[in-house]
């Protein structure tokens, strides 16, 4: 009757022993690193920075625990935090040999000490959030009057440029806030107008005509295309700051939208404010030139000459010199988008760039003037600019859509449209809260939360262990592996653990042990009834999981919509939440049961249980079997 084929006692130690192995890494701790990563779009981290760390460590006589290459950055470990600091200061010498104009990001980080062996196994510990770990908090408001401006200032270009194409004559275009204001030469033109825009300009809403001015078309952008362009510039933004604050080396970084107009950005582990705030407020901009063919701009590009007179000199990213004219034939304002992919007629990675209305006409015009002549994509940081490719105009290019091509691997490909597509925000942004948490207060959090957890599952043990005897031990033993099994899904999920997630896992031990709680009784109830220990126990575990099931579910339910509508804190609680729900039905129904059958289920001739004292009713005049009562 109440006992468990091998099959369940093999899922319950599988259990186990994922729970142990996965919830391991959290109890290492984190050791004091560094990491190299680039900064500056068109800088390029590699393996071979791997070595240059080293021999950099090497020259200063430092000894990295472990140097590691994750594909964006090189990270370095040290035993202690005087190793980390001396090392970053050799890294910025070796790095960034002009202070001035810094080529990489040298900033200081923390990594988990966990064993490789458990790293091979994929197990790492949950990240920690600010209020558990500290570092910075920003609050950005993006700037939407300015992206709806941009947007029309381009639909005011592109509509003068269509109406040219169509020999539509106009007395000139003017804008006041969102609303365009088109004045026509003869009252016959008006309707062609109309109809261009109705038929071209989707995004434009032509308002009625006025009685006596029918020489004046007002236009403005529909609300809905309103709504899209602001979208659109707040989602960029935070795809922008993500990018830039990879390069701080955030585990785990906070961005995220609040409201129409504001970005969340919260950044564990990092304490130099005005480095976060640097990066958060760099300005990148895209711009299209010509390269200098003449013999004197060859000759500055060979170093054997100066600069000519309306030219620049850039680098690329090989640190070869470009000379390029200083007029912008095309800016990243033009830019719609950049996607990787491949030349449809050499199999080669390229990158597809689409352009507006006024870009396209501009590129095509520019292409067929300079057929055979190198054209300079420039990517503008803090005043400084950097050639991101320089390919050669093979034909006339009109319809909007460039390919860049030419010896280009698929990895810089992609980068490339990234720096293209990402490299600039789409509207300006304003900090306008700004938080610092130390480390200490941090490490406070974690003290008094880890505490409450602890001495909660302290007290539970206890009460339960006095009061249900050895069924408590059972109902104890379940709801630690509920913790457990709670801590080894966050980590495999590499969960951000916030204050609310640690009273989400208080919650859910009391939660867990309310369970245990109707099964203890349940079989109680059947003692008092009459019937035989074995009989209880069976019965007892049957009737409760009807109501442990309805429970949870319901507790589920809240869960589920804290998580779907919730934001920030409250979508961590619910996290924790939900999960803690799910291991206390396993934990609490098949682990406690599986210790019940193990250690009762073999006995044929069972006459007592050690459940506690089972109390009968004052009344009850009906005489039941002796149970021991330990």
């Amino acid at each position: 009757m109440n006992r468990y084929p091998l099959w369940k006692y093999a899922i319950l130690v599988v259990a186990l022993l994922i729970g142990v192995i996965y919830t391991l890494p959290n109890f290492f701790g984190e050791a004091p690193a560094v990491q190299v990563s680039a900064g500056k779009a068109t800088v390029k981290v590699d393996t071979g920075t791997v070595t240059k760390v080293e021999e950099a460590l090497a020259a200063n006589s430092l000894q990295a625990a472990l140097v590691q290459f994750d594909g964006n950055s090189v990270k370095a470990r040290f035993n202690s935090t005087d190793d980390q600091l001396k090392a970053r200061d050799a890294l910025e010498r070796a790095f960034n040999t002009d202070p001035a104009n810094p080529s990489h990001v040298v900033a200081l980080n923390l990594l988990p000490r966990t064993p490789a062996w458990l790293a091979s196994l994929h197990a790492a510990p949950m990240y920690l959030g600010l209020d558990l770990r500290g570092g910075v908090h920003f609050m950005l408001q993006v700037d939407m009057a300015a992206a709806l401006d941009r947007r029309v200032e381009t639909l005011v270009g592109d509509l003068r440029t269509a109406m040219r194409d169509k020999g539509l004559r106009h007395g000139g275009l003017s804008r006041s806030g969102q609303q365009i204001e088109i004045r026509l030469r003869e009252a016959d033109t008006r309707q062609p107008v109309v109809n261009l825009l109705q038929d071209t300009f989707l995004d434009l809403l032509v308002a009625e005509a006025t009685p006596g001015d029918d020489l004046v078309v007002r236009v403005s952008m529909r609300p809905e295309a309103a709504r899209r362009v602001q979208e659109q510039a707040l989602k960029q933004n935070i795809t922008t700051l993500h990018n830039r604050i990879n390069e701080l080396g955030v585990a785990e970084p906070v961005i995220q939208q609040q409201g129409a107009d504001r970005i969340v950005v919260q950044l564990p582990g990092v304490q130099d404010t005005a480095k976060a705030k640097d990066i958060l407020g760099r300005t990148a901009t895209l711009e299209v030139r010509m390269v200098d063919e003449s013999a004197e701009g060859r000759a500055a590009e060979r170093g054997t000459g100066p600069v000519p007179f309306g030219s620049e000199r850039h680098l690329d990213r090989e640190g070869r010199a470009v000379i390029t004219k200083r007029e912008a034939m095309l800016t990243g304002e033009n830019l719609t988008d950049a996607q990787a992919g491949f030349d449809s007629q050499t199999q080669e990675a390229a990158v597809h760039l689409t352009l507006d209305a006024k870009g396209a006409r501009v590129f095509r015009d520019v292409t067929r003037e300079n057929v055979g002549k190198r054209m300079a994509i420039l990517l503008f940081e803090k005043g400084k600019g950097e050639v991101v490719t320089a390919p050669v105009i093979r034909s006339e290019i009109g319809g909007g859509r460039v390919q860049i091509s030419g010896q280009m691997s698929t990895v810089e490909a992609n980068d490339t449209a990234l720096l293209l597509r990402a490299g600039s925000l789409a509207a300006p942004m304003e900090i306008i809260e700004e938080r610092t948490i130390g480390p200490s207060l941090g490490a406070e959090n974690i003290e008094k939360g880890f505490n409450s957890v602890m001495w909660g599952f302290a007290v539970i043990v206890l009460f339960m262990c006095i009061y249900y005897a050895l069924f408590g031990v059972f109902s104890s033993l379940a709801l630690g592996l509920n913790l457990l099994l709670l801590v080894a899904v966050l980590s495999m999920l590499q969960a951000t653990l916030t204050l609310p997630g640690i009273a989400a896992m208080a919650l859910a031990l009391g939660m867990a042990i309310d369970a245990n709680v109707l099964i203890n009784e349940r079989v109680r109830e059947e003692l008092r009834n009459g019937a035989s220990p074995q009989a209880a126990i069976h019965a007892g575990y049957e009737h409760a999981w009807a109501t442990i099931l309805d429970s949870n579910i319901t507790t589920l339910i809240a869960g589920v919509a804290l998580l779907a509508f919730g934001s920030g804190p409250v979508r961590g609680f619910a996290v924790v939440h939900c999960i803690g729900i799910l291991t206390s039905m396993f934990s609490a129904v098949l682990f406690s049961r599986g210790l019940v059958n193990l250690w009762y289920g073999r006995q044929k001739r069972l006459k007592s249980v050690s459940i506690g004292t089972v109390w009968k009713p004052a009344n009850d005049a009906v005489k039941t079997p002796a149970v021991k009562a330990d």
